[in-house]
Protein backbone atom coordinates (compact mmCIF):
# COMPACT_ATOMS: atom_id res chain seq x y z
CA UNK A 1 0.00 0.00 0.00
CA UNK A 2 2.85 2.28 0.64
CA UNK A 3 4.61 1.89 -2.38
CA UNK A 4 0.99 2.97 -3.94
CA UNK A 5 1.23 6.35 -2.63
CA UNK A 6 4.81 6.89 -3.17
CA UNK A 7 3.99 5.75 -6.80
CA UNK A 8 0.68 7.89 -7.16
CA UNK A 9 2.67 11.12 -5.43
CA UNK A 10 5.65 10.73 -7.94
CA UNK A 11 3.61 10.00 -10.88
CA UNK A 12 1.67 13.49 -9.70
CA UNK A 13 4.91 15.16 -9.26
CA UNK A 14 6.39 14.32 -12.29
CA UNK A 15 3.84 14.10 -14.79
CA UNK A 16 1.11 17.08 -13.66
CA UNK A 17 3.65 20.21 -13.12
CA UNK A 18 1.55 21.95 -15.96
CA UNK A 19 -1.65 20.82 -14.39
CA UNK A 20 -1.04 23.01 -11.41
CA UNK A 21 0.49 26.11 -12.96
CA UNK A 22 -1.68 29.50 -12.93
CA UNK A 23 -2.20 30.77 -16.08
CA UNK A 24 0.48 33.82 -17.19
CA UNK A 25 -0.29 36.85 -19.70
CA UNK A 26 1.38 36.00 -23.16
CA UNK A 27 4.44 37.85 -24.74
CA UNK A 28 2.39 40.80 -26.60
CA UNK A 29 5.68 42.60 -28.59
CA UNK A 30 3.17 44.65 -30.31
CA UNK A 31 1.77 46.75 -27.28
CA UNK A 32 4.43 49.62 -27.44
CA UNK A 33 3.67 50.53 -30.47
CA UNK A 34 -0.23 50.06 -31.36
CA UNK A 35 -0.79 54.35 -31.41
CA UNK A 36 0.65 55.97 -34.45
CA UNK A 37 0.95 59.47 -32.60
CA UNK A 38 3.90 60.30 -30.74
CA UNK A 39 3.30 59.99 -26.73
CA UNK A 40 5.29 62.21 -24.35
CA UNK A 41 7.58 60.36 -21.81
CA UNK A 42 5.95 59.95 -18.95
CA UNK A 43 2.61 61.36 -19.98
CA UNK A 44 0.04 58.75 -18.60
CA UNK A 45 -3.13 61.36 -18.83
CA UNK A 46 -5.78 59.59 -20.63
CA UNK A 47 -9.53 60.79 -21.33
CA UNK A 48 -10.75 57.79 -20.29
CA UNK A 49 -10.15 58.62 -16.56
CA UNK A 50 -13.16 60.93 -16.81
CA UNK A 51 -16.40 59.30 -15.90
CA UNK A 52 -18.83 59.66 -18.69
CA UNK A 53 -20.93 62.05 -16.49
CA UNK A 54 -17.51 64.25 -16.43
CA UNK A 55 -17.18 64.58 -20.60
CA UNK A 56 -20.98 64.49 -20.82
CA UNK A 57 -22.40 67.15 -19.30
CA UNK A 58 -25.36 67.98 -20.65
CA UNK A 59 -28.13 66.95 -18.20
CA UNK A 60 -30.68 65.91 -20.26
CA UNK A 61 -28.24 63.64 -22.18
CA UNK A 62 -26.91 62.18 -18.61
CA UNK A 63 -30.78 61.65 -17.98
CA UNK A 64 -31.20 59.31 -20.82
CA UNK A 65 -28.24 57.44 -19.96
CA UNK A 66 -29.08 57.08 -16.74
CA UNK A 67 -32.39 55.64 -18.11
CA UNK A 68 -30.58 53.49 -20.93
CA UNK A 69 -27.88 51.75 -18.03
CA UNK A 70 -31.24 51.14 -15.95
CA UNK A 71 -33.40 49.36 -18.62
CA UNK A 72 -31.37 48.71 -21.92
CA UNK A 73 -32.51 44.73 -22.37
CA UNK A 74 -28.63 44.04 -23.88
CA UNK A 75 -27.12 45.10 -20.44
CA UNK A 76 -29.48 43.33 -18.21
CA UNK A 77 -29.12 40.03 -20.29
CA UNK A 78 -25.27 40.89 -19.68
CA UNK A 79 -26.28 41.30 -15.67
CA UNK A 80 -28.16 38.25 -15.76
CA UNK A 81 -24.81 36.13 -17.32
CA UNK A 82 -22.53 37.82 -14.75
CA UNK A 83 -25.15 36.21 -12.08
CA UNK A 84 -24.62 32.50 -13.96
CA UNK A 85 -21.10 33.08 -14.14
CA UNK A 86 -20.90 33.51 -10.17
CA UNK A 87 -23.53 30.91 -9.21
CA UNK A 88 -21.26 28.64 -11.39
CA UNK A 89 -18.19 29.45 -9.71
CA UNK A 90 -20.02 28.82 -6.50
CA UNK A 91 -21.21 25.28 -7.87
CA UNK A 92 -17.13 24.67 -8.33
CA UNK A 93 -15.93 25.65 -5.29
CA UNK A 94 -18.67 23.33 -3.02
CA UNK A 95 -17.11 20.82 -5.20
CA UNK A 96 -14.42 20.13 -2.95
CA UNK A 97 -16.40 19.43 -0.23
CA UNK A 98 -18.09 16.41 0.26
CA UNK A 99 -21.11 15.02 -0.65
CA UNK A 100 -23.83 13.42 1.36
CA UNK A 101 -27.32 12.06 0.23
CA UNK A 102 -30.07 10.19 2.56
CA UNK A 103 -30.59 6.64 1.82
CA UNK A 104 -33.65 5.43 3.49
CA UNK A 105 -34.89 2.11 1.97
CA UNK A 106 -37.52 -0.32 3.50
CA UNK A 107 -38.60 -4.08 2.21
CA UNK A 108 -41.77 -6.58 3.69
CA UNK A 109 -41.43 -10.19 2.53
CA UNK A 110 -44.33 -12.23 3.00
CA UNK A 111 -43.45 -16.10 2.17
CA UNK A 112 -46.20 -18.32 1.26
CA UNK A 113 -45.24 -20.38 4.64
CA UNK A 114 -43.34 -18.70 7.75
CA UNK A 115 -44.10 -14.98 9.19
CA UNK A 116 -43.97 -11.78 7.53
CA UNK A 117 -40.90 -10.17 7.69
CA UNK A 118 -39.93 -6.17 7.47
CA UNK A 119 -36.53 -4.81 6.86
CA UNK A 120 -35.09 -1.37 6.90
CA UNK A 121 -32.53 0.77 6.34
CA UNK A 122 -32.00 4.46 7.72
CA UNK A 123 -28.60 5.71 6.00
CA UNK A 124 -26.99 8.19 4.98
CA UNK A 125 -23.74 7.92 1.96
CA UNK A 126 -20.74 10.52 1.45
CA UNK A 127 -18.88 10.89 -0.98
CA UNK A 128 -15.40 13.02 -1.02
CA UNK A 129 -12.96 12.99 -4.38
CA UNK A 130 -9.37 14.29 -3.32
CA UNK A 131 -8.28 16.58 -5.89
CA UNK A 132 -4.84 15.34 -6.41
CA UNK A 133 -4.21 15.96 -10.30
CA UNK A 134 -5.95 18.94 -10.17
CA UNK A 135 -8.95 18.11 -11.84
CA UNK A 136 -11.41 20.44 -9.36
CA UNK A 137 -8.80 23.09 -8.79
CA UNK A 138 -8.36 23.38 -12.91
CA UNK A 139 -12.25 23.43 -12.68
CA UNK A 140 -12.60 26.18 -10.59
CA UNK A 141 -9.96 28.72 -11.79
CA UNK A 142 -12.17 28.35 -15.13
CA UNK A 143 -15.35 28.93 -13.16
CA UNK A 144 -13.19 32.61 -11.94
CA UNK A 145 -11.85 33.14 -15.36
CA UNK A 146 -15.42 33.06 -17.02
CA UNK A 147 -16.77 35.08 -14.56
CA UNK A 148 -13.93 37.36 -15.07
CA UNK A 149 -14.84 37.14 -18.82
CA UNK A 150 -18.58 37.85 -18.15
CA UNK A 151 -18.03 40.92 -15.95
CA UNK A 152 -15.95 42.38 -18.58
CA UNK A 153 -18.72 41.64 -21.14
CA UNK A 154 -21.33 43.49 -19.09
CA UNK A 155 -18.63 46.48 -19.01
CA UNK A 156 -18.11 46.43 -22.97
CA UNK A 157 -22.12 46.26 -23.17
CA UNK A 158 -22.31 48.72 -20.49
CA UNK A 159 -19.39 51.68 -22.14
CA UNK A 160 -20.90 50.62 -26.08
CA UNK A 161 -24.13 51.58 -24.60
CA UNK A 162 -23.37 55.23 -23.03
CA UNK A 163 -21.31 55.92 -26.65
CA UNK A 164 -24.25 54.87 -28.74
CA UNK A 165 -26.85 56.58 -26.68
CA UNK A 166 -24.75 59.80 -26.47
CA UNK A 167 -23.69 59.15 -30.70
CA UNK A 168 -27.36 59.17 -30.62
CA UNK A 169 -28.05 62.03 -28.86
CA UNK A 170 -25.83 64.55 -30.74
CA UNK A 171 -26.73 63.21 -33.97
CA UNK A 172 -30.35 64.66 -33.09
CA UNK A 173 -28.53 68.06 -32.01
CA UNK A 174 -26.71 67.90 -35.57
CA UNK A 175 -30.37 67.32 -37.35
CA UNK A 176 -32.06 69.95 -35.79
CA UNK A 177 -29.52 72.42 -36.70
CA UNK A 178 -29.38 71.38 -40.13
CA UNK A 179 -33.39 71.30 -40.50
CA UNK A 180 -33.33 74.85 -38.62
CA UNK A 181 -30.92 75.94 -41.45
CA UNK A 182 -33.09 74.28 -43.90
CA UNK A 183 -36.30 76.10 -43.05
CA UNK A 184 -34.82 78.99 -42.88
CA UNK A 185 -33.37 78.59 -46.55
CA UNK A 186 -36.80 77.44 -47.38
CA UNK A 187 -38.21 80.72 -46.28
CA UNK A 188 -35.56 82.37 -48.07
CA UNK A 189 -36.68 80.58 -51.11
CA UNK A 190 -40.09 81.68 -51.14
CA UNK A 191 -39.22 85.00 -51.06
CA UNK A 192 -36.77 84.53 -54.47
CA UNK A 193 -40.06 83.05 -55.97
CA UNK A 194 -42.36 86.07 -55.07
CA UNK A 195 -39.39 87.98 -56.11
CA UNK A 196 -38.96 86.14 -59.62
CA UNK A 197 -42.34 86.16 -60.56
CA UNK A 198 -42.30 90.09 -59.77
CA UNK A 199 -39.32 90.69 -61.62
CA UNK A 200 -41.04 87.92 -64.88
CA UNK A 201 -44.57 90.50 -64.57
CA UNK A 202 -42.00 93.77 -64.86
CA UNK A 203 -40.48 92.10 -68.06
CA UNK A 204 -36.86 92.13 -66.00
CA UNK A 205 -36.52 87.96 -66.38
CA UNK A 206 -37.37 84.97 -67.66
CA UNK A 207 -39.66 82.14 -67.02
CA UNK A 208 -36.58 79.71 -67.15
CA UNK A 209 -35.66 82.01 -63.96
CA UNK A 210 -38.53 81.77 -62.46
CA UNK A 211 -38.67 77.76 -62.71
CA UNK A 212 -35.35 77.08 -61.92
CA UNK A 213 -36.41 79.15 -58.61
CA UNK A 214 -38.84 77.23 -57.91
CA UNK A 215 -37.29 74.11 -58.76
CA UNK A 216 -34.44 75.11 -56.09
CA UNK A 217 -37.81 75.91 -53.43
CA UNK A 218 -39.17 72.86 -54.30
CA UNK A 219 -35.70 70.56 -53.30
CA UNK A 220 -34.58 72.73 -49.73
CA UNK A 221 -38.55 71.38 -49.37
CA UNK A 222 -37.70 68.30 -49.50
CA UNK A 223 -34.36 68.38 -47.40
CA UNK A 224 -36.74 69.49 -44.79
CA UNK A 225 -39.13 66.50 -45.04
CA UNK A 226 -36.31 64.36 -45.56
CA UNK A 227 -34.70 65.90 -42.03
CA UNK A 228 -38.16 65.84 -40.26
CA UNK A 229 -37.98 61.81 -40.97
CA UNK A 230 -34.23 61.22 -39.92
CA UNK A 231 -34.88 62.70 -36.38
CA UNK A 232 -38.41 60.68 -35.78
CA UNK A 233 -36.18 57.49 -36.71
CA UNK A 234 -33.01 58.65 -34.60
CA UNK A 235 -35.40 59.18 -31.97
CA UNK A 236 -37.06 55.83 -32.36
CA UNK A 237 -33.86 54.00 -32.33
CA UNK A 238 -32.63 56.06 -29.21
CA UNK A 239 -36.02 55.09 -27.61
CA UNK A 240 -35.37 51.36 -28.07
CA UNK A 241 -31.85 51.94 -26.28
CA UNK A 242 -33.32 53.38 -23.60
CA UNK A 243 -35.95 50.79 -23.41
CA UNK A 244 -39.24 52.69 -23.42
CA UNK A 245 -41.81 53.10 -26.00
CA UNK A 246 -41.35 55.65 -28.80
CA UNK A 247 -41.75 58.98 -28.04
CA UNK A 248 -39.98 62.57 -28.43
CA UNK A 249 -36.70 62.95 -26.58
CA UNK A 250 -35.98 66.27 -24.78
CA UNK A 251 -32.75 67.63 -25.95
CA UNK A 252 -30.76 70.93 -26.23
CA UNK A 253 -28.81 72.56 -28.94
CA UNK A 254 -25.57 71.70 -30.60
CA UNK A 255 -24.23 75.18 -29.79
CA UNK A 256 -24.61 74.52 -26.23
CA UNK A 257 -22.26 71.42 -26.18
CA UNK A 258 -18.70 72.16 -24.37
CA UNK A 259 -16.11 69.73 -24.91
CA UNK A 260 -11.88 69.77 -23.60
CA UNK A 261 -10.14 71.70 -26.29
CA UNK A 262 -7.45 69.00 -26.23
CA UNK A 263 -7.32 65.54 -25.86
CA UNK A 264 -4.46 62.68 -24.32
CA UNK A 265 -4.76 59.12 -25.08
CA UNK A 266 -2.40 57.76 -22.24
CA UNK A 267 0.04 54.77 -22.89
CA UNK A 268 -0.85 51.70 -25.31
CA UNK A 269 -0.61 49.17 -21.83
CA UNK A 270 -3.93 51.24 -20.22
CA UNK A 271 -5.90 49.06 -22.91
CA UNK A 272 -5.12 46.26 -21.20
CA UNK A 273 -6.63 47.02 -17.99
CA UNK A 274 -9.09 49.83 -19.57
CA UNK A 275 -10.86 48.31 -22.57
CA UNK A 276 -13.79 45.47 -21.55
CA UNK A 277 -13.61 43.54 -24.64
CA UNK A 278 -9.93 43.51 -24.46
CA UNK A 279 -9.84 41.94 -20.55
CA UNK A 280 -12.75 39.70 -21.99
CA UNK A 281 -10.51 38.68 -25.08
CA UNK A 282 -7.60 37.40 -21.92
CA UNK A 283 -10.17 35.66 -19.54
CA UNK A 284 -11.52 33.89 -22.42
CA UNK A 285 -7.88 32.76 -22.96
CA UNK A 286 -7.10 32.35 -19.66
CA UNK A 287 -10.48 29.90 -19.77
CA UNK A 288 -9.32 28.06 -22.61
CA UNK A 289 -6.13 27.36 -21.01
CA UNK A 290 -7.44 25.90 -17.34
CA UNK A 291 -10.03 24.02 -19.76
CA UNK A 292 -6.71 22.66 -21.15
CA UNK A 293 -5.26 21.54 -18.09
CA UNK A 294 -8.74 19.81 -16.80
CA UNK A 295 -8.62 17.82 -20.07
CA UNK A 296 -5.06 17.10 -18.88
CA UNK A 297 -6.13 15.89 -15.44
CA UNK A 298 -8.53 13.23 -17.45
CA UNK A 299 -5.28 11.07 -18.44
CA UNK A 300 -4.52 11.00 -14.01
CA UNK A 301 -6.47 8.41 -11.53
CA UNK A 302 -9.37 10.01 -9.88
CA UNK A 303 -9.51 9.36 -6.24
CA UNK A 304 -12.76 9.17 -3.94
CA UNK A 305 -13.24 8.33 -0.91
CA UNK A 306 -16.76 6.86 0.45
CA UNK A 307 -18.43 5.76 3.33
CA UNK A 308 -22.68 4.82 4.74
CA UNK A 309 -23.99 5.08 8.34
CA UNK A 310 -27.20 4.40 9.54
CA UNK A 311 -29.70 1.99 11.08
CA UNK A 312 -30.71 -1.19 10.17
CA UNK A 313 -32.55 -4.27 11.46
CA UNK A 314 -30.54 -6.28 8.55
CA UNK A 315 -27.37 -6.61 9.51
CA UNK A 316 -27.47 -10.64 9.51
CA UNK A 317 -28.71 -13.53 8.03
CA UNK A 318 -31.32 -13.77 10.93
CA UNK A 319 -33.37 -10.86 11.21
CA UNK A 320 -33.43 -9.60 14.72
CA UNK A 321 -35.60 -6.63 16.10
CA UNK A 322 -34.31 -3.48 17.18
CA UNK A 323 -32.31 -2.64 14.93
CA UNK A 324 -28.53 -1.52 15.07
CA UNK A 325 -26.31 0.51 13.68
CA UNK A 326 -24.28 0.02 10.06
CA UNK A 327 -20.88 1.83 9.17
CA UNK A 328 -19.33 1.08 6.01
CA UNK A 329 -15.82 2.73 4.50
CA UNK A 330 -14.78 2.65 0.85
CA UNK A 331 -12.19 4.21 -1.01
CA UNK A 332 -11.76 3.74 -4.74
CA UNK A 333 -8.99 4.90 -7.30
CA UNK A 334 -10.14 5.13 -11.16
CA UNK A 335 -7.28 5.17 -13.86
CA UNK A 336 -8.37 5.88 -17.22
CA UNK A 337 -6.78 2.72 -19.23
CA UNK A 338 -8.11 2.59 -22.47
CA UNK A 339 -10.73 5.17 -23.45
CA UNK A 340 -10.94 4.94 -27.32
CA UNK A 341 -8.60 8.25 -27.95
CA UNK A 342 -11.54 10.48 -26.45
CA UNK A 343 -9.55 11.89 -23.86
CA UNK A 344 -6.26 12.10 -26.40
CA UNK A 345 -8.85 13.92 -28.87
CA UNK A 346 -10.65 16.39 -25.91
CA UNK A 347 -6.92 17.69 -25.15
CA UNK A 348 -6.24 17.88 -28.60
CA UNK A 349 -9.79 20.35 -29.01
CA UNK A 350 -8.79 22.22 -25.89
CA UNK A 351 -5.41 22.83 -26.90
CA UNK A 352 -6.81 24.20 -30.36
CA UNK A 353 -9.19 26.09 -28.99
CA UNK A 354 -6.67 27.65 -26.76
CA UNK A 355 -4.48 28.85 -29.38
CA UNK A 356 -7.76 30.24 -30.79
CA UNK A 357 -8.37 32.64 -28.00
CA UNK A 358 -4.99 33.40 -27.62
CA UNK A 359 -5.47 35.06 -31.63
CA UNK A 360 -8.40 36.14 -30.56
CA UNK A 361 -6.32 37.95 -27.67
CA UNK A 362 -3.76 39.39 -29.64
CA UNK A 363 -6.25 40.71 -32.54
CA UNK A 364 -8.03 42.38 -30.17
CA UNK A 365 -5.42 44.69 -29.02
CA UNK A 366 -4.83 45.64 -32.58
CA UNK A 367 -7.84 46.48 -33.02
CA UNK A 368 -8.52 48.49 -30.10
CA UNK A 369 -4.99 50.30 -31.05
CA UNK A 370 -6.52 51.35 -34.66
CA UNK A 371 -10.14 52.30 -32.90
CA UNK A 372 -7.73 54.76 -31.17
CA UNK A 373 -5.84 55.95 -33.91
CA UNK A 374 -9.67 56.25 -36.04
CA UNK A 375 -11.26 58.14 -33.41
CA UNK A 376 -8.08 60.72 -32.86
CA UNK A 377 -7.56 61.49 -36.26
CA UNK A 378 -11.66 61.59 -36.58
CA UNK A 379 -11.41 64.32 -33.96
CA UNK A 380 -8.47 66.09 -35.64
CA UNK A 381 -9.53 66.31 -38.85
CA UNK A 382 -13.25 67.39 -37.93
CA UNK A 383 -11.57 70.56 -35.96
CA UNK A 384 -9.56 71.45 -38.52
CA UNK A 385 -12.49 71.04 -41.26
CA UNK A 386 -14.68 73.19 -38.79
CA UNK A 387 -12.27 75.53 -38.76
CA UNK A 388 -12.57 76.17 -42.59
CA UNK A 389 -15.85 76.31 -42.54
CA UNK A 390 -16.57 78.19 -40.57
CA UNK A 391 -14.54 80.89 -42.64
CA UNK A 392 -15.93 79.32 -45.87
CA UNK A 393 -19.81 80.57 -44.13
CA UNK A 394 -18.27 83.80 -42.95
CA UNK A 395 -16.88 84.35 -47.17
CA UNK A 396 -20.04 83.21 -48.51
CA UNK A 397 -22.04 85.57 -46.18
CA UNK A 398 -20.56 88.43 -46.94
CA UNK A 399 -20.34 87.30 -51.09
CA UNK A 400 -24.64 87.18 -50.52
CA UNK A 401 -24.27 90.72 -49.23
CA UNK A 402 -22.13 91.64 -52.12
CA UNK A 403 -24.43 90.01 -54.44
CA UNK A 404 -27.69 91.28 -52.75
CA UNK A 405 -26.38 95.43 -53.34
CA UNK A 406 -25.35 95.06 -56.58
CA UNK A 407 -28.45 93.32 -57.42
CA UNK A 408 -30.29 97.15 -55.86
CA UNK A 409 -27.76 98.94 -57.29
CA UNK A 410 -26.36 98.00 -60.60
CA UNK A 411 -27.50 95.29 -63.26
CA UNK A 412 -26.48 92.27 -61.08
CA UNK A 413 -28.46 89.24 -62.58
CA UNK A 414 -30.76 88.19 -59.48
CA UNK A 415 -30.20 84.21 -59.76
CA UNK A 416 -26.00 84.77 -59.04
CA UNK A 417 -28.05 85.72 -55.71
CA UNK A 418 -29.65 82.71 -55.56
CA UNK A 419 -26.41 80.97 -56.37
CA UNK A 420 -24.68 82.66 -53.21
CA UNK A 421 -27.58 81.38 -51.15
CA UNK A 422 -27.45 78.23 -52.35
CA UNK A 423 -23.45 77.85 -51.35
CA UNK A 424 -24.22 79.34 -48.05
CA UNK A 425 -26.88 77.08 -47.30
CA UNK A 426 -24.49 73.87 -48.27
CA UNK A 427 -21.83 75.11 -46.17
CA UNK A 428 -24.36 76.14 -43.10
CA UNK A 429 -25.10 72.39 -43.54
CA UNK A 430 -21.41 71.15 -43.64
CA UNK A 431 -20.70 73.64 -40.79
CA UNK A 432 -23.48 71.43 -38.69
CA UNK A 433 -22.11 68.22 -39.91
CA UNK A 434 -18.53 69.00 -38.99
CA UNK A 435 -19.05 70.09 -35.54
CA UNK A 436 -21.11 66.67 -35.24
CA UNK A 437 -18.07 65.41 -36.41
CA UNK A 438 -15.78 66.58 -34.33
CA UNK A 439 -18.21 65.29 -30.89
CA UNK A 440 -18.66 61.86 -32.72
CA UNK A 441 -14.70 61.83 -32.74
CA UNK A 442 -14.44 62.71 -29.05
CA UNK A 443 -16.89 59.82 -28.35
CA UNK A 444 -15.24 57.37 -30.07
CA UNK A 445 -11.85 58.01 -28.60
CA UNK A 446 -13.59 57.61 -25.26
CA UNK A 447 -14.77 54.69 -25.94
CA UNK A 448 -11.88 53.08 -27.80
CA UNK A 449 -9.54 54.11 -24.96
CA UNK A 450 -11.64 52.02 -22.56
CA UNK A 451 -13.71 54.83 -20.70
CA UNK A 452 -17.12 55.41 -19.81
CA UNK A 453 -18.00 52.66 -17.23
Amino acid sequence: MKRIVIALCLLAGLGSCQIYRAYQRPDLPAVDSLFRQPIPQGDTASLADLGWRDLFTDPMLQKLIDSGLRNNSDLRVARLRVKEAEASLTASRLAYLPSVSLTPQGAVNAPESGPTTRTYDLAATAEWEIDIFGKLLNEKRGAAATLAEQEAYRQAVETQLVATIANSYYTLLMLDRQLEITRGTSEIWAENVRVMEALKRAGQTTEMAVAQTVAEHSSVKGSVLTLERQINETENALCVLLGVTPCAIDRSTLGEQQFPDSLSTGIPLQLLSRRPDVRQSEAALAAAYYATNTARSAFYPSITLGGTAGWTNAAGAAVTNPGQWLFTAVGSLVEPLFTRGRNRANLKIAQAQQEEALVNFRQSLLTAGAEVNDALVQWQTARRRLELDNLQVEALRSALRSSELLMQHSSQNYLEVLTARQSLLQAELDAASDSFDRIQGIINLYHALGGGY
